[in-house]
C-alpha cells in the first residue's frame, strides 16, 4: 500500500483529470458553428504579448522582454514549442503565402527571407497588418519600450518593474544558478536606465545610482519611474519576478526595510533580509500603480529554462498581496493562467480586483486541454477571464508572428469549445455563450484598462 506521501502524490497527479473528466466539453468537431463563428469573428483585444518592433536591416529588437529566455541552459522544449508543432505550415501560409506542400525544418532561411519581405512592403505599418491578420483589434505589448511600427493606439504598453525591487547588490541572488545570474545581470542594467531616465535632469555629477536613503530611493527613482511610464501611455506593469523568486509578498515593515536598505547599500545583504525589502517595494510599487491607473501584471504559471521554480509561482502565494485593504484599488492580473496551478487561479477571481489571462495556455495547450481550464474560470467568475496570445519570437520559424497566429487560433476554438458544453449541458443560454464570449474576447479588458467607452472596474 502507497505510503501517505505516496498517495498524497497520487491524488494530486490524477486530481487535474479527474476535474477535466467531470467536467466535459466539447470536442472541436462537437462545437456549436454559429458560437464558433461569432467568437472567431470577435475583434480580439490580446492581453499579453512579446510583439517585436519594425528593424533595419542589421538591426535586432531585444526589448521585446526584460528578461528574454534565449541565453538559458538547456531545457526539455513542452510538445506544442517544437519544430513540427502542428499548424505551423498553415500559419506560414496563411501570414506570409508560404507555398510549400509540407514542412521542411531544413527550409527556415527561405521562410525568413519570405517573412522579411513581408514585412518590408508594410513597412512600419506591419505589427498592425499582422493585427489585422488575426482579427486582433488591440494587443497588450509588454516590452522594455515600444519603438518603430508599435506606437499606435491598436498596441497598449505593458512597461516592466522588476527591476526596482533590486536596489542593492544581488550577487548572492544570482549565484543560485545560471539562469539567475543571466536574469539578474538584464535587471541591473535595467535599472541603471531607469536611475539615469529619472536623473536626466540633475547635473552630471549629482547622478547617483543608487540614492542614500529609502525615502530618496522611492521619491526620486521608484515612483518618476512609474510616473514616466504611465506619461508614456503603460496601461500596466509587469513582473516576471517568478524567474527571480518566488511569489511570496509577505508584508513587510518600512522601518525593517529601511534599516536593510541603509546597512546594505555597500555590501551584499543576506537573502533573507533582502526579501524584506523586496517585499515592501513590490507592495510600494502595486500602490502607486493603483494610484497611477495601472494595473499590476504578475507572470504566473511554469516558465521557461531547466532551473524554474515551479513551486515558487502558486498564486495561492500572492493571497496576502491581494487581501491587503491599501492594494485593494490595484487591479492584479494573472498571466498564464498559473498553470499547474489553474484551480488556485479560480479560487482567487472572487477578489475584486483579480482577473486572469490564458496567454501562453493558449500557446502551450491543445484546445480541448485548455477548454477545461476555460470552461472551470467560466463557472466561477466569467467576468474575470480574458484572451491572450503570450506571442513572443521563439524562433525563426516559430516568430511572434506565427505563435500569435497558433495561439490565437488555438485560443477561440478553446473558447468556442468551452462554452459549448455550457450551453449544451443547460448552464447557460445561447445569448449568455455569446455574451461571455465577448466578453472574454473583449470585453473586460476594454473595461479593466479603461478603453474608451468603459469605466474602470
Amino acid at each position: 500500500m502507497p505510503s501517505l506521501a505516496g498517495r498524497q502524490a497520487l491524488l494530486a497527479a490524477i486530481g487535474p483529470v479527474c476535474l477535466f473528466m467531470a467536467c466535459s466539453t466539447a470536442s472541436p468537431s462537437h462545437i456549436d458553428p454559429a458560437l464558433a463563428s461569432e467568437i472567431e469573428s470577435t475583434p480580439a483585444i490580446d492581453n499579453h504579448a512579446h510583439v517585436v518592433r519594425v528593424t533595419s536591416d542589421g538591426d535586432r529588437d531585444r526589448e521585446f522582454d526584460a528578461l528574454p529566455v534565449d541565453n538559458m541552459e538547456p531545457a526539455s522544449d513542452p510538445l506544442w514549442l517544437r519544430p513540427d508543432r502542428p499548424r505551423l505550415l498553415e500559419a506560414w501560409r496563411e501570414l506570409f503565402g508560404y507555398k510549400a506542400g509540407q514542412w521542411t525544418p531544413g527550409a527556415s532561411g527561405d521562410r525568413e527571407a519570405l517573412r522579411a519581405q513581408v514585412a518590408r512592403e508594410h513597412g512600419t505599418a506591419y505589427p498592425a497588418w499582422i493585427l489585422d491578420r488575426l482579427h486582433i483589434e488591440t494587443m497588450v505589448a509588454n516590452r522594455v519600450a515600444l519603438g518603430a511600427g508599435l506606437e499606435n493606439p491598436r498596441f497598449m504598453w505593458a512597461a516592466y518593474a522588476d527591476a526596482l525591487m533590486f536596489p542593492l547588490d544581488t550577487s548572492s541572488l544570482a549565484s543560485r544558478n545560471s539562469d539567475r545570474r543571466a536574469f539578474f545581470a538584464l535587471e541591473h542594467s535595467l535599472f541603471d536606465r531607469y536611475a539615469l531616465e529619472s536623473t536626466a535632469a540633475l547635473p552630471a555629477d549629482s547622478k547617483p545610482l543608487v540614492p542614500p536613503t529609502l525615502g530618496a530611493y522611492l521619491s526620486s527613482m521608484v515612483t518618476p519611474t512609474l510616473e514616466r511610464h504611465r506619461r508614456g501611455g503603460a496601461i500596466a506593469e509587469k513582473f516576471e519576478a517568478a524567474y527571480l523568486r518566488d511569489l511570496d509578498f509577505s508584508p513587510a515593515d518600512r522601518v525593517r526595510a529601511e534599516r536593510t536598505y541603509s546597512a546594505f547599500l555597500d555590501r551584499t545583504p543576506p537573502d533573507a533580509d533582502y526579501k524584506i525589502l523586496q517585499d515592501f517595494l513590490f507592495r510600494y510599487i502595486a500602490a502607486e500603480c493603483g494610484r497611477l491607473g495601472m494595473a499590476v501584471h504578475l507572470h504566473t504559471g511554469a516558465g521557461a529554462g531547466s532551473y524554474f521554480d515551479v513551486a515558487g509561482i502558486n498564486p495561492l502565494l500572492l493571497e496576502s498581496v491581494l487581501d491587503d485593504p491599501s492594494l485593494r484599488k490595484t487591479n492584479f492580473v494573472l498571466l498564464h493562467g498559473g498553470w499547474p496551478f489553474e484551480r488556485d487561479i479560480a479560487a482567487l477571481l472572487v477578489k475584486p480586483n483579480v482577473y486572469v489571462d490564458f496567454s501562453s495556455l493558449s500557446m502551450l495547450q491543445p484546445a480541448s486541454s485548455l477548454a477545461g481550464t476555460l470552461r472551470e474560470w467560466l463557472e466561477w467568475v466569467p467576468e474575470k477571464v480574458m484572451f491572450g496570445t503570450d506571442a513572443y519570437p521563439y524562433s525563426s520559424d516559430l516568430s511572434w508572428e506565427t505563435s500569435a497566429w497558433l495561439a490565437n487560433a488555438n485560443g477561440r476554438e478553446a473558447l468556442s469549445a468551452a462554452l459549448t458544453g455550457m450551453m449544451r449541458d443547460g448552464e447557460i443560454t445561447r445569448g449568455r455563450a455569446r455574451q461571455l464570449g465577448r466578453m472574454v474576447m473583449h470585453d473586460t479588458a476594454k473595461a479593466l484598462y479603461t478603453l474608451p467607452g468603459q469605466s474602470r472596474p
